[in-house]
């Protein structure tokens, strides 16, 4: 990963099916770890960061109430802290969009 390293994708992850079964009170902490775990996934990197507006975005129906699907935007980018074991990094942020229905993972081209 030289050239290509730093990436930003948008991705529909269906929370519902990896959420099938969990007990009530333990939906939305499953669902960070299930995002995390996605993020992970997708972009080869140990460490996963989430923005604090994806954190109210999927705590706003309570600990029980977590949508079944959320549109998420993933970028890859470098770690600058000298002493970091990874070089590269996962942030993820939610996307606002009136329905998840029909979206396909997108890369995103970097404003920068």
């Amino acid at each position: 990963m030289a050239l290509q390293d730093v990436v930003t994708r948008e991705y529909t992850i269906n929370l519902h099916k990896r959420l099938h079964g969990v007990s009530f009170k333990k939906r939305a902490p499953k669902a960070v770890k299930e995002i995390k775990k996605f993020a992970t996934l997708h972009m080869g990197t140990s460490d996963v960061r989430l923005d604090p507006k994806l954190n109210v975005q999927l705590w706003k129906r309570g600990v029980q109430g977590v949508e079944k699907r959320l549109r998420l935007r993933i970028s890859r980018k470098r770690n600058d802290e000298e002493d970091a074991k990874d070089k590269l990094f996962a942030f993820v942020e939610p996307v606002f969009v009136p329905t998840t229905k029909g979206l396909n993972t997108v890369v995103v081209e970097d404003e920068a």
